[in-house]
């Protein structure tokens, strides 16, 4: 007996996005710590709200309190981590809703994965590009004094590489673009990939 067969039911994902009234993807926010990424995430979130649009914010910090809290900062319990997170977002896209997620997700490999989960049609890879001299000034958490004492290993950029994306959908310089700016991009974005967000 087949026990991982999918079921089917009568309502589809087009069904509930004609009911909200929008279309649904996942937003998926790679960066340094300290890269400006929730601060956008939040600011996005909170514009889509205004305009009617379903959402939902995917924090890890969140999600390891439930969900993940069985997982350490090895790098393959990150990295399920956040295969766990690409699927949690996929639900929710079938649900209609629009997914914004903030993760540093460091490994290429790792994007590509979260892509293939998710969807390709479905995936918006923003890369918040702030350089490290300037998340480590921020710190706002004091996690880089933390990784430069060693008291935190494997620390991407400090003693963890930082895979720089390659071609994200949206690249946003923090240094020259202010969140709202940075907003209006992303909606702006997420129109020409035709996600109905009013």
């Amino acid at each position: 007996m087949e026990h991982n067969k999918k079921q089917k039911y009568s309502i589809s994902r087009q069904d509930r996005s004609r009911l909200k009234g929008h279309g649904a993807c996942v937003v998926w926010f790679t960066g340094l710590s300290g890269s400006g990424k929730s601060t956008i995430a939040n600011l996005l979130e909170q514009q889509l709200h205004a305009k009617g649009v379903h959402t939902y914010s995917l924090d890890g910090d969140n999600l390891r309190r439930g969900l993940n809290r069985d997982l350490s900062f090895s790098k393959a319990e990150r990295e399920e981590n956040l295969r766990r997170t690409a699927e949690v977002a996929k639900l929710f896209v079938d649900a209609g809703v629009v997914v914004i997620a903030a993760f540093i997700t460091p490994y290429k490999a790792t994007r590509e994965q979260i892509k293939s989960i998710i969807g390709a049609d479905d995936y918006i890879e923003v890369f918040v590009n702030t350089p490290l001299s300037v998340c480590e000034a921020r710190d706002v958490k004091g996690l880089y004094a933390k990784a430069r004492s060693g008291a935190i290993p494997n620390f991407t950029g400090i003693s963890a590489p930082f895979e720089i994306p390659e071609q994200p959908c949206v690249e946003i310089k923090t240094e020259d673009t202010p969140p709202e700016l940075a907003v209006s991009r992303l909606l702006e974005y997420m129109k020409a990939r035709g996600v109905q967000v009013g």
